[in-house]
């Protein structure tokens, strides 16, 4: 088998490394984000259908090899690179070349993905990567093989191994959807579960849906509904729960865990307030907040910059 798509993209952005979602990972820095085509799931809610669902040649205009998009991400001033759009895990060839051109430059890389694969590729994959988004789209079966063609199974197998057998910084989002998998019972079981067989330090960030694809009948995701959510984990021992893809800075500010002081205040992307040291510590009680940090934030500043379509 070849992979075609190698050195081929969808097209290349760079972003707030928090619109992946990231929050505790280099906070505030620009990463360089791009994807190809193609996808392992069926997701009937999609977000970048466009891109997901696309031949080859429908979407492929650019072309960059990985020495390119390590050139292209130090040039824009991009501390990392962001493997997006579509799962990373169908491209998995271009994605470790990229990686290991990347580490050789002194960049992280960032996947972002649905964590749905199998032991092989799984294991071949981390080894090249420094930081992961993991999307766990509900807590039942029902719902992966309805709206996702999928199964529950292998993605949280995919969570444990990150979370107890690599060094790759861990962070997870389930995007709620009204009526499909935003009951408080369900978001009870999904936080109960990442707390006790992941730990309670990984953040979990709980977004709101927007119509897309071939949902575009359902409401968007009341702010309420998030909260609650967001409520129900952090009684679950989640120390770290935020809201996304709504207005709600209470919801994405990082609190320290000690003593309960705003130690990453946020509004959005943007970084509105710090109270870490250089060792990521809170400047309080001095309690540890787990992630990268340095000792300033990154100064992303400018909406996300869209770049030429061929890097090299």
């Amino acid at each position: 088998m070849v992979l075609t798509s190698w050195g081929r993209s969808s097209g290349f952005c760079c972003d707030p490394i928090e619109k992946k979602p990231l929050n505790h990972y280099l906070p505030g820095t620009s990463i360089l984000s791009f994807g190809t085509a193609g996808c392992n799931l069926a997701c009937k809610y999609c977000q970048n259908w466009d891109i997901s669902k696309a031949k080859r040649t429908d979407a492929l205009a650019a072309e960059a090899t990985p020495d390119d998009i390590a050139a292209s991400a130090i040039a824009h001033d991009c501390r990392s690179v962001a493997f997006t759009y579509n799962d990373p895990v169908v491209f998995l060839e271009y994605a470790v070349d990229t990686a290991r051109a990347c580490r050789a430059a002194d960049l992280r890389t960032v996947a972002v993905t649905a964590g749905y694969m199998c032991k092989e590729p799984r294991e071949e994959f981390f080894k090249s990567i420094d930081a992961a988004n993991v999307d766990l789209k509900a807590f039942t079966e029902r719902f992966y093989w309805k709206l996702c063609g999928g199964h529950l199974a292998p993605v949280k197998e995919t969570l444990q191994y990150l979370a107890h057998e690599t060094d790759v910084w861990l962070e997870i989002t389930t995007l709620l959807i009204p009526g499909e998998n935003d009951s408080p019972g369900e978001i009870d079981a999904l936080s109960a579960w990442v707390a006790e067989a992941l730990g309670p330090h990984v953040p979990l960030h709980l977004t709101a849906f927007h119509g897309a694809w071939k949902m575009l009948d359902y409401p968007d995701t009341p702010l309420e509904t998030l909260r609650e959510a967001r409520k129900i984990a952090l009684e679950n021992g989640l120390r770290y729960v935020y809201t996304g893809n709504i207005s709600d800075p209470h919801g994405q500010t990082t609190y320290c865990s000690g003593c309960g002081l705003a130690v990453i205040c946020r509004d959005g992307y943007q970084i509105t307030g710090w109270e870490l040291d250089d060792k990521g510590r809170c400047g309080a009680c001095a309690t540890a907040c787990p992630g990268v940090f340095e000792r300033e934030p990154g100064q992303f500043s400018h909406r996300p910059l869209p770049l030429d379509t061929t890097l090299h």
